[in-house]
């Protein structure tokens, strides 16, 4: 496990990852070759300068020297000018205890007591320091000869300068190479990432019903392996999807047929019913509405299936909407509400397929008088390019958590105990999501007023190609390719 404070990183998308990683790495490689040049620099402009401070300082110490033992009696400030000084350097000389520069900002007590004691013992000496907040070197060399000391002193501010610069330059170097390594790690990053995204959005597309998608192998060994095992997978669901349909038709159909029997004899036994003692007539009653509710989850099973292999279709009418709301809510029994139309659809003729909308508005109904308390409104309003068909009841309302799940198969919703006794097959709200969309529409439930639920159907105005999940039929591919290291989308016409 790895400890606390790696979990922002673990956070990081993987593109945000590399990019940090490729940057960081450009920093610590810059950092690391910057400090290298810096003190290699650094050591090699410091030797070439104190080699030149101690040449001049000991040429100027031997001409001192010379001067002072050709007279008893030397002008010093004469001697001080017959030196071979550079800008910034300035003479001390000791003689006989007495001090002389040529400087008053340099004097016997601006040159280090230790190294002063060290030269006026003998001992020719360097060292650094600062004066007045500037580096400094001095340079002293005994003249025991001329009974005499002569101290030299260099400023190191100009090579502390040009240290400086070279350091900045180095720092905005390696600043530079690090947003330069952040570059190339997105840029890396999107580009090794970028079949993944394409294998991201195939999945999606198969999410999105089309179960048919597949990935072509590429040239690339590592993306051939990953294209492979994802169509081996694609071919896997697909096939259980496939077996799980055709388990749910034959087991639908092969139930016809003895549902049809027993209804046949139901029947007979119904024509009957009042030459039967009243426990017989309970028990027929109970077997009379057992076996219908059997027969509508058979043919809700059959129903789907066909969606489900792609054998559904549309029979299309152009039908006027508000004609067509009003028959089918009398046909699912609810008569005793009325249909509200907006004025700005009434008229309105759409194609459709009239039993299928009327199967909406009935399951819709049933849904309402099951665990709602019945239908309290109807409406047909207008939308942006389309129509929709609102029909609310008594609620209460359908927590936000279950808005979209009750539109599974077989989901019958957490709150379904509280809104009252079923005998549903948790199929009514699935075929009603089916049926809108095989139009090119939607349905969802919203909060109305007081609490109330609202089952919204959108249907648009013009006829649209029905979407893949109510059409394929696993019957023909659509590939994703694989080329130069990346995935693409192509159908079957582009790729042929």
């Amino acid at each position: 496990m790895l400890p606390h404070g790696w979990r922002p990183w673990r956070r990081l998308g993987l593109r945000s990852r590399m990019t940090v990683t490729f940057a960081l790495g450009a920093l610590a490689l810059s950092a690391t070759m910057g400090a290298l040049t810096y003190f290699t620099a650094r050591q090699f402009i410091l030797h070439e300068r104190e080699t030149a401070i101690l040449r001049q300082a000991y040429v100027n110490a031997s001409l001192a020297r010379s001067s002072l033992l050709r007279s008893h009696s030397p002008d010093i400030t004469q001697l001080f000018a017959s030196l071979d000084t550079v800008p910034g350097s300035m003479s001390v000389l000791e003689r006989r205890g007495a001090w002389y520069a040529t400087s008053f900002s340099v004097g016997e007590n601006s040159i280090p007591a230790s190294l002063r004691e060290l030269v006026l013992h003998g001992t020719p000496a360097t060292e650094h320091f600062m004066l007045n907040g500037s580096a400094q070197m001095v340079v002293g060399v005994p003249l025991p000869a001329a009974n005499a000391a002569y101290f030299e002193v260099f400023s190191l501010a100009e090579l502390a300068r040009t240290l400086q610069i070279l350091a900045l330059a180095l720092t905005g170097a390696a600043l530079f190479t690090t947003a330069a390594g952040a570059v190339t790690g997105r840029w890396a990053s999107s580009r090794a990432l970028r079949p993944l995204g394409e294998v991201s959005r195939a999945a999606e597309t198969i999410a999105g019903g089309k179960l048919d998608t597949r990935l072509l192998t590429a040239d690339d060994p590592d993306l051939s392996a990953l294209a492979a095992s994802f169509n081996k997978m694609s071919d896997a669901l697909l096939e259980r999807i496939n077996r799980e349909v055709r388990f749910t038709s034959d087991v639908s159909h092969e139930l016809r047929s003895p549902l049809t029997t027993l209804a046949t004899s139901l029947g007979v036994l119904e024509a009957h019913h009042d030459e039967l003692p009243p426990r017989s007539r309970r028990a027929l009653d109970l077997l009379t509405a057992e076996i219908r509710r059997f027969q509508r989850t058979v043919d809700d099973l059959l129903e789907i299936s066909r969606m489900d292999t792609g054998s559904a279709e549309l029979l299309l009418d152009e039908v006027e909407v508000g004609e067509l709301t009003r028959h089918a809510a009398d046909a699912a029994g609810a008569a005793r509400v009325p249909v509200d139309v907006d004025p700005a659809v009434a008229g309105l003729r759409l194609s459709l397929d009239k039993r299928r909308i009327e199967r909406v508005v009935a399951n819709l109904v049933a849904n309402a008088n099951q665990y709602a308390g019945g239908v309290t409104r109807f409406a047909v309003e207008p939308a942006p390019g389309a129509v929709r068909l609102v029909i609310a009841d008594c609620g209460p309302g359908v927590p936000v958590a279950e808005r979209e799940r009750i539109f599974e198969r077989f989901y019958r919703g957490q709150a379904a105990g509280h809104r009252g006794a079923t005998d549903g097959s948790g199929l009514g709200l699935s075929l009603v999501a089916e049926h809108v969309r095989l139009h090119g529409g939607r349905v969802w439930v919203e909060e109305g007023h007081g609490g109330e639920n609202c089952f919204v159907v959108e249907l648009p105005c013009e006829t649209r190609e029905a979407p893949p999940l109510a059409r394929t039929n696993g019957n023909h591919r659509k590939p994703v390719t694989a080329t130069n290291a990346s995935f693409e989308t192509r159908t079957p016409q582009e790729a042929g």
